[in-house]
């Protein structure tokens, strides 16, 4: 399952917009911001798939006949970028563990695009749905790669994957490997750089959020 936000018409279309726009994405904290909505507005899209079950809330008045979730989720993002995505998605899962990966690419002249990962911080994700929140899903090799060492260490139950941006490339590779996950997405474009950069994309999502890095 594939969820493209562009095939739709809400308010979230605006956020995307301002995360494209380079005059509003010199003001880091609403860039920031806008992906912390679209967190919230995923996890709320998310929330509409996952288990419920029938309770009831005690009220001043009497009993009410309400539902709550059979599990909570395990947010997971991919540091630094995906923090706001993150937090948006925490806003709405406000009981859900969280899990913290580093990934980065590797710097080479000439050398294929390589992905490196130092470090995985993680509850117990055996039985449990993972919402995994990147903002770029370029070539997919980050998430790929991030997806199979946790796959590798637990026995998922169910695996939700988000991004703001994601390549048409991007999206094809994540799927190969992982056919069984949903895929939510704020838009797909066609187009990359030689760089491995989304075009029009909306430029680096870690620098424009917490400044350029060395």
């Amino acid at each position: 399952m594939i969820f493209d936000l562009s095939k739709t018409t809400s308010i979230a279309n605006v956020f995307i917009a301002e995360l494209r726009d380079e005059k509003i994405q010199q003001d880091a904290m609403r860039f920031r911001k806008n992906l912390e909505r679209l967190g919230e507005f995923f996890a709320w899209e998310i929330s509409k798939t996952l288990e419920y079950e029938d309770t009831q809330t005690q009220t001043p008045l009497g009993i009410a006949q309400t539902k709550k979730l059979q599990q909570q989720p395990v947010l997971a993002t991919i540091l630094r970028a995906g923090l706001p995505m993150q937090q948006g998605m925490l806003n709405v899962f406000d009981q859900a563990e969280s899990a913290f990966i580093t990934a980065y690419r590797k710097p080479h002249k000439s050398a294929p695009l390589e992905i490196q990962i130092d470090y995985i911080s993680a509850p117990d994700l055996t039985n449990k749905v993972i919402i995994l929140a990147d903002p770029m899903l370029a070539t997919g090799l980050s998430m790929v790669l991030c997806c199979k060492e946790l796959l590798a260490a637990y026995k998922i139950k169910e695996l939700h994957i988000v991004a703001a941006i994601a390549s048409t490339e991007g999206v094809k590779h994540v799927r190969a490997f992982f056919p069984e996950a949903k895929i939510w997405l704020g838009a797909i474009d066609e187009e990359m750089t030689s760089k491995s950069y989304i075009v029009p994309g909306l430029g680096d999502a870690g620098d424009l959020a917490y400044g350029t890095k060395l």
